[in-house]
């Protein structure tokens, strides 16, 4: 380690920088052919059987997998591309898994429990249950091989990330999620588990009241006799892990591609919970490398500025905060405050940085972070100095020893794999600056799931990013361990349940056939030729109309507006389907027309929700001319975005959205309870876990 100069150079062996930063997956085995197939209409439909359908190879879906395999489950996974998706494609500086402290000093799981749960509208059992089950999820993963870093005793290193003021983050660098699928999926393979890549699940096929199968496209195997490619999996047993909705927005941090399942699920009949809420963050445009610019991107300091058409730079921050300490500690938050959060653009906050951030892109200007320049200072006041910043700033780059003169310095002294890994995709911030923006980076709502991660439909189960059970806010990095901890409860409701142990035969066929019809007709109501709707034109007027009226700043007119359009979108699709010229396409159209009827239902529940009274709350600031909540900048008050604050009964419960028909149902629930001072005890409790009765299998 060089100390001499501001560039600290750390001596990292290639082999680290590689295994952080590209990451190498595991070749996939040889793919099992159908066992037969099925004529349905003008489709030779192959179908193929399982106890067990993953959809999904993400980390969350790779952890049931899994632990269901592991338990004699017959399983396979179905992934629309595997190593594709989020888990694998997205991060940021240091990409966090949020467990149970275990580095030097004890954490209280009910106290950990609280504070997962603490932005409100999350049940509390499940907020108990990721606590309780994450040093499980941890411990097996090292086991796996994840490299989580250690101190000379043994204890993971930690830190403090958003949302978590106690230090449960860490992180094995900026591709930990990478990390997971790829030791999780090395398992899988090991196990045997088959995959099925390029396949993307369209129709859940329900049969008397629970699911049959997954009605699947293949374009790579359309032929004449099968000229979209269908597939059919036939299986008792669902699990949903396929990730957020990362398509319902233009300006997103979610790689390209992520759909998610949220239409399936509607489709299917199944409730969905949460859908007013989301994560907006500071990120790198998605039509470059799309990466969130949390932690250390942030805490080193960097300049950020924007560029008009003329090619003038603006330094708009030096308007917004009243002096340079308070704008430049403003922006080191940033990297522990990442999400917006309407009540932090009060009292000069954090969160005001991403609303200038908004304004200036949406007075047309490009922002850029530079990392060769420290902040501007403020007009009138003294320049920045590493000897003026707030004491909890100082604090941390003190302890970091991130004392440089520069941000690329400061950078490379903290966390030299942030700076590697933009240069593995041509970008070279120590050379250039980095254009950014506020992106939608998460949806902490989505299907409605039990203890078990159960849905309302039987045989169906929701794990990761599908499932709605993070809240208003959470801790960074608490999605990922949500994902492997209800990825192995679902697995063991699914090995206790008998039901995945062998595939269904041949004779369950045909108590089956009438609704694979179905879900055949389905998918080619959808695709007509000749519809004056194409995928471009739905995906622009869905991520348009999702940017500008559901996005990080809403205004109650605009929320209704786009709800009226957005059912206006969804009957033409119903009446005139969707275009398209080839089997890749009709997939696309398909994933279209399901992300249109998921538009629709979010804006349901925001139209609710701000109906009812709802106010601003984690990443969305309701802004109402008659709000009591007044953000200010050094040049005044900011009138227009005056909001509602929160109402603290709303926080107590959520909202389900389930489809009828055509029409969406909108309702409340309170959230589940759970009583900390109900202590297990060990002889009693013992005899319900050898029997299993613990998995409540006669509830539904």
């Amino acid at each position: 380690m060089s100390e001499g100069s501001p560039f600290v150079t750390i001596d990292v062996p290639q082999s680290i920088l590689d295994a952080l930063t590209d990451v190498a997956m595991p070749r996939l085995p040889p793919e099992r052919r159908a066992l037969g197939s099925v004529a349905v209409g003008d489709h030779s439909v192959p179908v193929h059987r399982h106890g067990c359908i993953v959809m999904g190879s993400g980390a969350a879906g790779l952890r049931a997998a899994v632990e269901l395999g592991r338990r004699g489950g017959d399983v396979a996974i179905l992934s629309q591309s595997a190593w594709g998706g989020t888990s694998a494609c997205s991060g940021s500086d240091k990409q966090t898994l949020h467990t149970a402290n275990t580095a030097g000093r004890g954490d209280d799981l009910n106290a950990m429990a609280r504070a997962i749960r603490a932005g409100g509208a999350m049940d509390e059992d499940t907020a108990y249950i990721e606590a309780a089950g994450s040093g499980r999820a941890l411990a097996s993963l090292q086991y796996l091989g994840l490299p989580l870093p250690q101190d000379p005793l043994g204890g993971t290193l930690r830190y403090q990330t958003d949302h978590d003021e106690v230090g449960r983050a860490t992180s094995c660098g900026p591709r930990t999620s990478r990390l997971m699928v790829r030791v999780l999926a090395e398992e899988a393979i090991r196990l045997g588990i088959p995959f099925f890549n390029h396949t993307t699940g369209v129709r859940l096929v329900t049969n008397g009241g629970r699911v049959a199968g997954v009605l699947a496209m293949r374009p790579k195997q359309a032929d004449r006799a099968n000229p979209l490619g269908l597939a059919f999996y036939r299986a008792p047993v669902v699990v949903l892990a396929a990730g957020g909705p990362g398509e319902l927005y233009r300006d997103s941090v979610y790689p390209n591609g992520c759909f998610g399942s949220l239409g399936m699920a509607l489709e299917a009949g199944i409730e969905l919970v949460n859908l007013t809420e989301s994560q907006f963050g500071i990120g790198t445009r998605r039509e470059g490398f799309p990466w969130n610019l949390s932690g250390t991107y942030v805490q080193a300091l960097p300049h950020i500025y924007s560029v008009d058409a003329e090619g003038r730079e603006h330094h708009f921050l030096g308007g917004c905060y009243r002096t340079t300490q308070e704008l430049a500690s403003n922006i080191f938050r940033k990297g522990y405050q990442w999400p917006f959060h309407a009540t932090r653009m009060l009292d000069f906050g954090s969160s005001l940085v991403d609303l200038a951030i908004f304004r200036e892109t949406e007075a047309g200007r490009r922002v850029y972070m530079d990392f060769n320049r420290n902040p501007e200072a403020v007009p009138g006041d003294l320049p920045f100095s590493l000897d003026r910043l707030d004491d909890d700033v100082a604090r941390y780059l003190g302890t970091a020893r991130a004392s440089q003169a520069t941000p690329i310095g400061r950078l490379r002294r903290m966390n030299p794999l942030a700076i590697e890994l933009y240069r593995r995709y041509k970008v070279d911030i120590t050379a250039e600056p980095l254009e950014f923006a506020v992106n939608n980076q998460h949806m902490n709502g989505g299907i409605a799931v039990d203890t078990w991660a159960r849905t309302s439909l039987a045989g169906v189960y929701a794990v990761g990013e599908a499932a709605g059970t993070h809240g208003v806010t959470r801790p960074g990095g608490a999605a990922l361990n949500a994902g492997q901890v209800f990825g192995t409860r679902a697995a063991e409701h699914i090995a206790a349940s008998g039901l995945a142990r062998t595939a269904p035969g041949e004779d369950a066929e045909a108590s089956v056939a009438a609704a694979l019809a179905g879900a055949v007709r389905a998918v080619e109501s959808v695709l007509r030729a000749g519809s004056p709707l194409d995928v471009a034109g739905v995906r622009a007027e869905v991520q348009a109309r999702m940017s500008e009226k559901a996005g990080m700043i809403c205004q109650p007119d605009a929320i209704a507006g786009g709800l009226s359009e957005a059912r206006a979108l969804n009957a033409r699709i119903r009446s005139e389907g969707i275009a398209h010229d080839r089997p890749a396409e009709a997939v696309r159209a398909v994933q279209w027309q399901q992300m249109a009827l998921a538009s629709e239902a979010v804006l349901s529940a925001l139209d609710t929700f701000v109906r009812a009274g709802g106010g601003s709350r984690g990443a969305r600031a309701i802004c109402d001319p008659a709000g009591a909540s007044l953000p200010m900048s050094a040049a005044g008050p900011l009138e227009d975005y005056r909001f509602r604050p929160e109402r603290p009964e709303h926080g107590r419960e959520q909202l389900v959205v389930r489809l009828d028909g055509r029409a969406f149902e909108v309702s409340a629930r309170p959230n589940r309870a759970f009583d900390e001072a109900a202590r297990p005890f060990f002889e009693r409790d013992w005899p319900d876990w050898l029997t299993g009765r613990i998995y409540g299998l006669a509830d539904r």
